[in-house]
C-alpha cells in the first residue's frame, strides 16, 4: 500500500504536466492571456483612435489649404486666356490709331477700323461670347430689361422689342448681360 500512494501522486503529477507523448501539448497556447487589464486595453484603443483622428484632421486641414490656394491661383489667372487674345486686338487698335493720324483718306480709315471691329467680334465669338438677338423678338423678362415702352409702329410689334439700347450677351449660352430694350405697346 505504501508503494501505491507515491505511484498515485506520480500519476497525478504526470497528468498535470501532460508528459504523455501521445497527447499534444497545445492546450494552454490557445487560451487568451488573462493577466491583461481591460482598462489598459481600452486606453490603448482610445489612444489609437485619437491618433487616427488627429491624422485625419491634419490631412483634411492640408487638403483645405491646398484647395484654397489652387482656387486663389485659378481666380487670379482666370482671365489670362481672354486677355492674351485681346492683346492682338490692342495692337491692331494702336496701328489703326497711327493710320488715322497719318492718313486723310476716309475710306481707308473706315476700312481699317471695320477690320479691327470684325477681329474683335471674331475673338469674342471664339471665346464663347455671343450677341443676344432681341429686335422683333417677344419681350422676355428673363433676357431683357425694358428701358421704356413706345407705341408700336405696327400691330404685330406689340409686346415685342423694337430697339436695343444696350445689347445683351451670352457666354457659353449663359446670359452675362441683359439687353436694355425699347418695347412696343
Amino acid at each position: 500500500m505504501e508503494d501505491s500512494i507515491p505511484n498515485e501522486m506520480e500519476q497525478n503529477i504526470e497528468n498535470e504536466l501532460n508528459t504523455d507523448e501521445n497527447i499534444p501539448g497545445t492546450e494552454h497556447l490557445n487560451e487568451p492571456v488573462a493577466n491583461e487589464d481591460p482598462i489598459t486595453k481600452l486606453q490603448d484603443e482610445l489612444e489609437e483612435q485619437k491618433d487616427k483622428y488627429l491624422r485625419l484632421m491634419a490631412e483634411f486641414d492640408n487638403f483645405r489649404r491646398r484647395t484654397a490656394k489652387e482656387r486663389l491661383e485659378l481666380i487670379q489667372t482666370a482671365g489670362k486666356d481672354v486677355i492674351v487674345s485681346m492683346l492682338d486686338l490692342l495692337d491692331d487698335c494702336d496701328r489703326a490709331e497711327k493710320q488715322l493720324q497719318s492718313s486723310d483718306d476716309i475710306a481707308v480709315q473706315k476700312e481699317g477700323v471695320q477690320l479691327v471691329f470684325n477681329k474683335l467680334r471674331a475673338t469674342m465669338l471664339a471665346k464663347g461670347v455671343k450677341v443676344m438677338e432681341s429686335i422683333h423678338e417677344e419681350f422676355d423678362v428673363e433676357k431683357h430689361e425694358a428701358i421704356t415702352e413706345i407705341p408700336a409702329p405696327s400691330e404685330h410689334l406689340k409686346g415685342k422689342v423694337i430697339d436695343d439700347v444696350i445689347k445683351g450677351y451670352y457666354l457659353n449660352d449663359k446670359i452675362i448681360r441683359f439687353a436694355k430694350v425699347v418695347v412696343g405697346k
